[in-house]
């Protein structure tokens, strides 16, 4: 037996091909270490170049045509899990699933997984039971594999035949894969903050080296907490706090380019318990968390200033001025003043908050 490639319905693609199953390809050869640069969906001199180097060094015909031959090779190394718009159905049926196995998987992942609600066992593997397949291996992790290769029928194990240990691994591989997508904490480490002055705008970049160094002269603590933040991160922020707040359902959440989230759990209240968790990884608290802000234009620092009171130094202005009352920076008007002197304005309620303009 061998894997169905025609379930995969692959586009044959050479240069002046143009789309997601290009983008694909080029993500392929990326992750094998072609120099394809950028993935910009359109197959040129680049693409056909390093088509053809791939080609000649895997044995195939070095032409630059993408057809089954180099397809099924690629395949061989991965290229499953880049196929675009790859859904499960697809890739059970790439795999020799028939309905009669589809079902069997459906039990047995209600059986692993204890789904509840229980996949229905109707031989169509879609979203519902993608997402089923997602949660067990949320669920089971490392196990996943194991406990489904033990509670799979031998009858789907006989169909199946030689392909069934390989088809099971890679079936395992994209599941570990979905899973991966999923909203959670896990999240925060994906396109960090900045906490360096460095990254700031100019010209508030200057004005903020300047203040900081009036108050460090002055004998200031400082630690910077966040400086310029990806407009990625924005976004995730931004709407763990909207599913949190419950204003807005998971599948109405828009996906954004480059961010692969999946919101949308196999229950919901899996998908409000990821965004909360979210909230708390992320350190939100109570704010609002925008989509669009003095952080994503890179006008806006985050920081932590305490001293000794009082301080004395020297504002915008070059004047020597006394700030007297409280050490700390979030509740000390007096420097809030100071700092409008330097261009950099203190926003009252959020207490690590200063930009360009006091938003």
């Amino acid at each position: 037996m061998a894997f169905n490639i025609n379930a995969l319905r692959l586009p044959v693609i050479q240069r002046g091909s143009t789309g997601a199953a290009v983008g694909a390809w080029q993500r392929f050869l990326q992750d094998q270490n072609f120099p394809i640069g950028a993935v910009d969906n359109g197959f040129g001199s680049v693409s056909d170049r390093v088509t053809k180097d791939y080609q000649q060094k895997n044995g195939l015909i070095a032409d630059g045509i993408v057809g089954n031959a180099t397809y099924t090779k690629a395949l061989s190394q991965g290229f499953i899990y880049r196929v675009a718009d790859l859904s499960a159905a697809m890739l059970l049926s790439y795999l020799n699933y028939g309905a009669a196995e589809v079902r069997d998987l459906q039990r047995s992942l209600n059986v692993i997984g204890r789904l509840n609600p229980a996949l229905t066992l109707d031989g169509n593997f879609g979203l519902g039971s993608t997402k089923g397949m997602t949660e067990a291996y949320k669920i089971l992790d490392v196990n996943f594999r194991p406990r489904l290769d033990a509670t799979l029928s031998a009858a789907t194990k006989q169909k199946l035949g030689s392909d069934y240990a390989p088809g099971l691994a890679i079936l395992t591989e994209y599941a570990r894969r979905q899973r991966a997508r999923l909203s959670g904490a896990q999240w925060v480490r994906f396109f960090p903050a900045s906490q360096s002055i460095d990254d700031l705008a100019s010209p508030f970049r200057q004005r903020v080296r300047a203040f900081e160094k009036a108050l460090k002269d002055a004998g200031a603590e400082i630690e910077v907490t966040n400086t310029y933040r990806p407009p990625q991160r924005a976004y995730m922020m931004h709407y763990a706090v909207q599913l949190n707040n419950r204003d807005f359902a998971p599948w109405d959440v828009p996906p954004m380019v480059g961010v692969d989230i999946d919101w949308v759990h196999y229950t919901d209240a899996a998908s409000y318990q990821a965004a909360r968790d979210m909230v708390n990884a992320f350190g939100i608290g109570g704010n609002p968390a925008a989509l669009q802000s003095r952080h994503t234009q890179a006008s806006a620092i985050d920081w932590i200033v305490t001293w000794k009171p009082p301080l004395r130094m020297q504002n915008g202005n070059g004047q020597m001025v006394t700030v007297p009352g409280t050490g700390d920076a979030s509740q000390n008007a007096t420097l809030w003043e100071v700092g409008a002197t330097f261009g950099v304005y203190k926003l009252e309620y959020d207490p690590p908050h200063w930009s360009v303009d006091g938003f």
